[in-house]
Parts: C-alpha cells; structure tokens; sequence
C-alpha cells in the first residue's frame, strides 16, 4: 500500500469515526473541514505539494514532484508586486505597521509583497502570517529566510489587529453548507457512510429550514451552497480589526449571479494534478475542495459587523489600477507572457475578483479607482 493510500484511508477512518458520533450523518461543512483540515492527514495539513505550474508525476505508486493547482503569486511573481502598491497605499492612509496574511500557501505573495515594499524604500512592515498547516509553515519559512526578522508566524489572533489584512484564495477554502431543492422540498445535503468493506462515503439529504440568501426561480431541481464559516470569518476580522483595510481576492460572483436560477449544480469543486472534477466524497484527503465566493454574502457581513467596502471589481482592473501594466512594460518576454493570464478574461481576470473593507471611514482605495463593482454586489 502506498503512502498516499495510507493517508487516505486513515483519514477516511477518522471521518467514520466521527460520522458515528454524529449518529451516522454530517452536514457537508463539517466533512468539509476535516477532510481539509484534520492535523496531519487532512489535504491542507499533509506532506503532499499543492501549489505549482505543473502537474505531479508517480512513481511507484507514489506522488514526486509537481503539484495540484497553480495560484496568482506562483504564475507570476509581478501578481504580489503590484498588489504591494495597494499595500504600501493602505499602511500610509491607515497609518499602520503591519500586514496579516492568512492562508499564505507557498509564502510566494508575502515574499513578492515584501520584495516590493523594500524596493519602494518606504519602511518595511512587521508580515504576520496566520496558516493551519505546520507543513506550509515550514515551507514559507524557507522562502522567507531572507525576511525573518520581518516575519511571524502565529497561532491565535491577539485581541486587536491595526494593519492591513490579505487573503488570497482564501475564503474558497472554507467549508460550505450545501442546500438541495429537490420536487420544490429544501434540504441539506450532507455525508454518510456508504456500504461497503472499507471506509467510504455517500450522500444523504436532511430537511431543513435553511435557505440560500435570494429565491430561486423555476421549480427545477437545485444545488447549491451557504457560506456562514466565510461569514464568520469576517465577522471575527471586523471585531479584531480596530484599525486598517482588508483585501480579499477569490474567485466567486455577486448574489445574483451566484444563485441564478441557471447555475443548478452549484460550485462545489475539486482539484487534483491539475485536474478539476465535481466528487469530493473520493480520494479524501488527497485533493483540495473548494467553493466559489458570495462575495455579496461577504459584503453585507462585514457592514453588519461594523466594516465599510473600500471596493468590490475584478482581478484585472484591480491589477491594472494598482501598477501591473507598468511592472509589464519593465519586464522580459517570458514574463509579461505569464503576467498576461492573471488579467486575460478567459484566464484569471475575471471569474477572479477583489473586495476590500476597511475599519472607519473609507478612502480611495487606487485598486478600485476605475472599474469598481460595489454597485452590483
């Protein structure tokens, strides 16, 4: 049996395990985030290599090099210089030290983010870096060598945060709620054990009173996915946040086109080698799980929760407000060629989108100086 066979299965004995002390079923968020999580065997917390430009190989049965899905910082190193100008404009107009990353991944947007910062020769933040991964930690540490007394890594929030917050591909990470309509009746979709020898998982719905945010039209069937965890999350970062901005940047839509009535299979997807495919209940432990972003859903709890939106646009016009094209100008062939896919519609540009929020009165925020959406949300 293969090393990664092993993980998965274990991984998948805990989750029966736990299925049994949920009475036989679980809500699709709380498989979710083991499947994700657990320590040590859940995907963000195991050996394997995640972020990459290219796919991984097998030898023997087991994974070498490459990697799952490949993000902005690691496709082009001119994606955390340019978001560093936002940075640099946010830490002057707040007049704060000190940059939170979470879900730092590789450590490549920090060290870009950093680089940057120097280059410009203004002072250099304190970069805090929370991650639930201790082996992604032991990798940005690495990356980050040269920063390291610029760079801390941390467990728990402090009671107060004044800087300036990053999330990039952050929120999609966080567990879902699924919600089904099926013959006019809502449920929740969650997970049981399927029959069999070895540990395996199946689909179960519940009734529910839970709802998605907007009616859907039509009768037909539907799927589809709550977020109260990436709700949650901002909540916390808007108690936490006394002074500063944040900038979160996902791929995800505004609430009406997030439940159109059209997109009845919802967004739920995985990511494996470079492959996406729509089972998460397979291969547990062994591929990523992500979700797409209400980022209407993020906009109205972070105003409930005392924030105000600095902006709301697209990946591209984000980049380009904030410098990229010049950064292109100065740069070779091979990678303008690269930085061109975090801006092309058919790429990154658009299905990815950027949202920022800000404690106190809101300012001009240069990444949303032209183009910006906040009206659509």
């Amino acid at each position: 049996m293969t090393t990664s066979s092993i993980l998965t299965s274990t991984l998948a004995e805990h989750i029966q395990q736990s299925l049994v002390d949920h009475q036989g079923w679980m809500g699709f968020d709380e498989f979710m985030a083991q499947a994700l999580y657990t320590p040590g065997l859940g995907y963000y917390t195991n050996d394997s290599i995640k972020f990459g430009a290219l796919p991984y190989s097998v030898e023997g049965g087991e994974r070498v090099a490459g990697s799952d899905f490949v993000t902005a910082p690691e496709m082009s190193p001119l994606f955390g210089r340019t978001v560093a100008a936002q940075v640099a404009q946010a830490l002057q107009v707040t007049g704060t030290q000190e940059v939170w990353e979470f879900g730092a991944g590789s450590g490549a947007l920090a060290l870009q983010v950093l680089d940057e910062l120097t280059e410009l020769g203004g002072p250099v933040p304190q970069y805090r870096i929370v991650d639930l991964s201790g082996t992604l930690r032991a990798r940005q540490q690495e990356k980050l060598a040269k920063y390291a007394e610029r760079v801390q890594w941390v467990n728990a929030l402090p009671e107060t945060i004044q800087g300036v917050v990053l999330g990039n591909e952050v929120l999609d990470a966080m567990p879902v709620k699924l919600l089904a309509r099926v013959k006019g009746v809502w449920f929740e979709r969650g997970v049981t054990m399927a029959d069999g020898d070895t540990p395996s998982f199946a689909w179960e719905d519940r009734p529910t009173d839970l709802r998605p945010p907007l009616e859907i039209e039509g009768e037909h069937d539907y799927l589809t996915e709550i977020h109260p965890q990436g709700e949650a999350f901002i909540a916390t970062m808007a108690d936490k946040l006394s002074v500063g901005a944040i900038f979160l940047i996902d791929y995800g839509f505004p609430e009406s086109e997030y439940y159109h009535p059209q997109r009845h299979m919802g967004t739920v997807m995985c990511h494996l080698g470079h492959r996406a495919d729509p089972d998460p209940l397979v291969l547990v432990g062994m591929k990523d799980i992500t979700a797409h972003v209400n980022f209407t859903g993020v906009a109205v709890a972070a105003q409930d929760a005392g924030l105000e939106v600095l902006g709301y646009t697209s990946q591209a016009r984000f980049l380009m407000n904030s410098g990229l094209i010049q950064h292109m100008e100065a740069s070779d062939l091979p990678t303008r060629v690269q930085a061109q896919k975090l801006i092309m519609e058919h790429e990154m540009g658009e299905l990815f989108k950027v949202i920022g929020l800000c404690k106190g009165e809101p300012w001009e925020a240069m990444g949303f100086s032209q183009g910006d959406r906040t009206h659509r949300l």
